[in-house]
């Protein structure tokens, strides 16, 4: 899949990799700001204590 990922992108080798880190980027945000809050609204978290 990378390979395929990386064949499919345009220019060249640091160009690519600029645009991958981007992307990287974006996922990441995504995730932690979007995704991540989401799914913690849904779990419910178990009631520890430690004594």
């Amino acid at each position: 899949m990378y390979g395929a990922l990386w064949r499919v992108l345009p220019g060249p080798w640091w160009v690519r990799a600029l645009i991958l880190a981007i992307l990287a980027a974006a996922v990441l945000y995504g995730l932690f700001f979007y995704v991540f809050p989401w799914l913690s609204e849904l779990l419910i978290p178990q009631e520890v204590t430690v004594q």
